[in-house]
Order: structure tokens, then C-alpha cells, then sequence
């Protein structure tokens, strides 16, 4: 046996079943027509994606919650669709440049979802990994 061989054996291995990797790959689907319908301005559309891609991202993030490194990584993910789309319907709305305060708009706003996937992915790096070295990462 090689060293190769046996050092693969003492490595855990995250696998993903079909069923959840086909969601996955769905989802990614349904983000990509909720931005082009963004791009193209097709307001119906791109706010009926919203949902599928939403709902998906979450129960993505629920299904991995067993590793912390998928949780926080998935965890983003839904914030930054929730940003993203606010951000969006921001656009559609017209309401986007309109004064929240000072030299805040509405799209501005979007920056609160963004920067909340940064704060778990933060919590994640600087937090939780250094004080969990040998659970096992799936990146």
C-alpha cells in the first residue's frame, strides 16, 4: 500500500448524495435567471427567482449544519442572496437612490446582509477553526 493510499484512509471524507448535490447544481440554476433577470430587467421574474434560490441556499445550510465549516460557508451564501436580492428589488422598485439619511440610500442598505456573511465567515476563521483543529474541514 502507498504512503499516498494510507494517508487517504486516516482523512474523513464529506461526501454529498446525489439528491443534495442535484439541488445544489438546481440552485445554482435558479441564482443565475434571478441575476440575469436583475441584468435584463425582467422585474416579474427576478423576484419570483428570489424564493427557489433563497429557499434552497437555506435548506443547503441546514442540511451541511452537522459541519460547521459547510454551516458558516452556506450561512453566507444565504445572506449574500438576501443582499442581493434586496439590492435588486431595490433597482426594480425605484427606490434605491431615494435618502434613508445623510448620504445613505436604500441600496446602501444592502451592506447589512453583506457584511453579516463576512461577520460568520469571520466568526468561522478567526473563532471557531483555531479552537476546533482536528474537526475535520470540508473545503
Amino acid at each position: 500500500m502507498s504512503e499516498t493510499t494510507s494517508l487517504q484512509e486516516k482523512e474523513p471524507v464529506y461526501s454529498i448524495p446525489l439528491k443534495y448535490r442535484k439541488m445544489e447544481n438546481l440552485h445554482i440554476v435558479f441564482w443565475l435567471v434571478k441575476d440575469i433577470s436583475w441584468c435584463m430587467i425582467w422585474k416579474p421574474l427576478g423576484i419570483v427567482m428570489i424564493f427557489p434560490t433563497l429557499i434552497i441556499a437555506l435548506i443547503i445550510a441546514y442540511r451541511t449544519r452537522q459541519f460547521m465549516s459547510e454551516l458558516c460557508h452556506n450561512l453566507a451564501i444565504a445572506v449574500w442572496i438576501t443582499a442581493n436580492s434586496y439590492w435588486m428589488i431595490s433597482e426594480f422598485l425605484h427606490f434605491d437612490a431615494d435618502i434613508v439619511t445623510g448620504n445613505i440610500t436604500y441600496k446602501h442598505l444592502a451592506v447589512i446582509p453583506f457584511v453579516t456573511g463576512v461577520l460568520i465567515l469571520a466568526y468561522y476563521y478567526l473563532w471557531y477553526k483555531p479552537r476546533h483543529p482536528e474537526e475535520a474541514e470540508t473545503m
